[in-house]
């Protein structure tokens, strides 16, 4: 084994506190926004691409002219042979999945998910060209979806293709892949810092200026070449309101609450439809085309069901659409989009999200008699997109992005956060990781500062190592079972001035007494003398890097100005009592001062006088934990033998 020797004198013991950082990003920050920079900008031209391409589509289909003008559908004078157009469309689709490829299925957010976090964010070319295209037929040919998954999911392709052709690491990657999905999020609705929060909350699985600059940098590039390509925003102008009173924020939490209930129906809905498609004795191929065949007959009910309903969602922010049409626009998109995005057809869930929260959000204020609909339907609308995509801050930002209207700020995030935690107590996973639960995937996305890059080697450590002299024989202490030596995997060997000369462990023992079983060998001869070390002020996270890098279980700690001089062992069991201290943290239940305060100020100090369990004693940096506990649900792995 390929070791590194311990390290020579240094200056200070506390100089590894003085190579820590708040951040561990370097300057290869430097290169991923050089590459950003270029990402942005292939984000902008798919996106003009991708919606130029949905417009001929429309137009060519519905009014059967050529043109690249943006229109809505729901214009259309075809008659009852509109139904044959979305059913057109999902043969289409349908025949592009099987013979191209199965990942244009679905809205292209968690597939972008799979590629991140289980492909080591490599998505093959293929998907580039065909999910913009299979989407510009399904949104074109009236699917009442939106075009942000897919441009999500394209921009992502681009980047990780335009990854591919560098010298990077699956986590670079993966930042530049998270880059081409902001980017093309940022150039459709020109909403760059929704864009970044989309990717921070959604996406990119950490929290680091490694992938955040670059995003940012992908993002407003795109941004900035909006402008000439499509046109400045907002979006979704609207008139600005008056500073909201607590009233109306009372309200918002109402409409959040219950949108967040509508949000959890909606995804149980969705993927109830999911679960009829396959109980059909079809080939999925033919899903997409009845799905069609529900989107055709919907559209001739409610035509405002057809396309991505941009001008309705601009009406329902305007407060432009009566309450009797907006039940009907409710249960008919609702209904119509369930069933098609059931049938794994390709297209977004962002604009049908917007137009349904906005619906039941205005729906939600005239039942309580409020006026200004138009309030209500953003606050649904930044409601739906917390609770659904489990995004609240993305919702409000994007909200705010598409309208510029400032001051409806406070009642966007309350309405979001209410959603969201609606959904979160109700729902085990949100629309977009369901999917994934489904092919036996499991998504977290809860964020927290791990526990090793908070520990101190130290602090774990076991202060009283197995030491043996490098002259004992292998069958003195070792192959007689002694305690102090089997209590471990491994035993620090030390020399006669009691400094470290190496270590020996159980595979090291077998191997020595298969080539001499008396055992007559000095311990010195079978163990390892090029000793990878860490020392106390180290934090866990350096430790175990050292242990992944060299492939070995434990670590000698030896004192930082004196290498020699062992302090300490380190083993994959004392490594795992921070994880545990971490988890009882979490999970133990324990009275605090000011409660014990209290307690002993109301009652005389008797045991007896407590109504709560006596508090466990706090684990110390001398404390140990036992292989019994070691191998229970505290564990990542058994512990066999010893402890480490």
């Amino acid at each position: 084994m390929d070791a590194v020797t311990p390290s020579g004198p240094i200056s200070s013991a506390s100089s590894s506190s003085h190579a820590l950082a708040d951040f561990r990003t370097d300057r290869r920050v430097l290169l991923l926004c050089t590459l950003a920079l270029p990402i942005g900008a292939i984000g902008a031209v798919v996106a003009k691409a991708l919606l130029w391409l949905i417009a001929v589509i429309t137009n060519a289909v519905f009014f059967l002219r050529l043109s690249g003008q943006a229109v809505s559908p729901a214009h259309h004078q075809l008659g009852w042979w509109m139904v044959l157009v979305p059913v057109t469309g999902g043969l289409v689709i349908g025949w592009m999945a099987r013979y191209g490829s199965e990942k244009i299925r679905g809205h292209g957010i968690p597939e972008a998910l799979e590629a991140i976090l289980l492909g080591r964010s490599l998505i093959n070319p293929r998907v580039a060209i065909l999910k913009p295209v299979s989407s510009a037929v399904s949104i074109g040919t009236g699917g009442p979806f939106g075009a942000e998954g897919p441009i999500i999911m394209t921009g992502g392709a681009f980047g990780s293709l335009f990854a591919q052709r560098f010298h990077l690491s699956a986590a670079e990657r993966k930042t530049l892949l998270v880059a081409g999905a902001a980017a093309g999020m940022s150039a459709v609705f020109a909403t760059p810092v929704a864009a970044v929060l989309l990717a921070v909350e959604l996406l990119l699985f950490e929290w680091k200026p490694r992938s955040f600059i670059p995003v940012v940098t992908a993002a407003m590039v795109a941004a900035i070449l909006r402008v000439p390509l499509l046109g400045a925003g907002p979006l979704f102008p609207v008139a600005a309101h008056a500073p909201l009173g607590p009233r109306a924020l009372a309200l918002a939490l109402f409409i959040g609450v219950g949108v967040g209930l509508g949000s959890g129906l909606l995804t149980a809905l969705v993927y109830a439809c999911e679960d009829l498609f396959q109980k059909l004795p079809l080939h999925w191929m033919w899903w997409p085309a009845l799905g069609g065949l529900a989107v055709g007959i919907g559209g001739m009910i409610d035509p405002r069901v057809l396309g991505v309903g941009y001008d309705s969602i601009h009406g329902l922010m305007r407060g432009e659409a009566p309450g009797g049409a907006l039940a009907g626009l409710l249960l008919a998109k609702g209904l119509v989009w369930a069933v098609a995005l059931g049938s794994g057809t390709s297209g977004g869930v962002l604009a049908p999200l917007l137009m349904l929260g906005g619906a039941l959000g205005t729906l939600l204020g005239a039942g309580m008699g409020a006026t200004d609909p138009g309030l209500w339907a953003m606050v649904g609308m930044a409601a739906m997109m917390g609770g659904t995509m489990r995004s609240p801050l993305t919702g409000m930002v994007f909200l705010l992005e598409l309208t510029h209207d400032l001051n409806v700020l406070p009642a966007l995030l309350i309405g979001s956060v209410a959603a969201l935690c609606v959904t979160v107590l109700l729902l085990r996973r949100s629309i977009l990781t369901e999917k994934l639960a489904r092919r036996g995937q499991h998504i977290a996305r809860e964020y927290s500062v791990d526990v090793f890059e908070l520990t101190r080697v130290g602090e774990v450590m076991d202060h009283s190592p197995p030491l043996i002299s490098a002259g004992t024989t292998v069958a003195d202490r070792i192959a007689e079972g002694d305690p102090a030596v089997a209590r471990r995997q491994a035993a620090i060997i030390v020399d006669a001035a009691g400094r470290l000369a190496g270590i020996i462990t159980r595979g090291d023992l077998m191997q020595a007494l298969q080539r001499d079983p008396a055992g007559a060998m000095p311990v010195i001869d079978a163990a390892r003398t090029g000793v990878t070390v860490t020392y106390p002020d180290e934090t866990l996270h350096d430790a175990i890097a050292k242990m992944m890098k060299h492939n070995i279980g434990r670590l000698p700690v030896v004192k930082r100005t004196d290498p020699g001089r062992v302090l300490g062992y380190l083993g994959r069991a004392d490594i795992l009592s921070a994880r545990r201290r971490s988890y009882e943290e979490e999970e133990l239940r324990e009275s605090g001062p000011l409660l014990d305060l209290s307690n002993s100020l109301a009652t005389p100090p008797s045991r007896s006088s407590h109504s709560y369990p006596p508090t466990p004693p706090v684990i110390t940096h001398h404390a140990r934990i036992s292989r019994g506990q070691i191998s229970g649900r505290f564990c990542a792995y058994p512990v066999r033998g010893g402890r480490g």
